[in-house]
């Protein structure tokens, strides 16, 4: 499943919608441009609070799953540490195929 996932950030990057790298990312949320935030499982503590609550300020869903070089390599970037998904019907679906993956874990 987390390979569909993976498929999904891909798809993102090549329509436009997906913003990487803690400053980008963090500059879209506070102009409510994001719709789904996405943090690596091995991002630092700080990293992953951060985000999380501004996930939880804004009103945005917020994943951790996956490992920072799977899911930079999955959008062609190097050693990223947090992934905006900009267009709610991608965010939607990375959501509920992870929600599935969690339920048969």
């Amino acid at each position: 499943m987390e390979k569909i996932n993976l498929f999904m950030l891909s798809l993102s990057v090549k329509a436009g919608k997906l913003i990487t790298g803690e400053q980008s990312v963090e500059t879209a949320v506070k102009k409510c441009n994001v719709c789904l935030l996405i943090v690596p499982t091995d991002a630092s503590e700080n990293t992953k609070n951060k985000f999380v609550n501004k996930g939880k300020y804004y009103n945005i869903p917020v994943l951790i799953f996956g490992e920072r070089e799977s899911l930079s390599h999955a959008v062609g970037k190097v050693n990223r540490t947090v992934f905006a998904v900009t267009d709610k019907g991608l965010a939607d679906r990375i959501y509920k195929n992870f929600s599935r993956q969690q339920q048969t874990d």
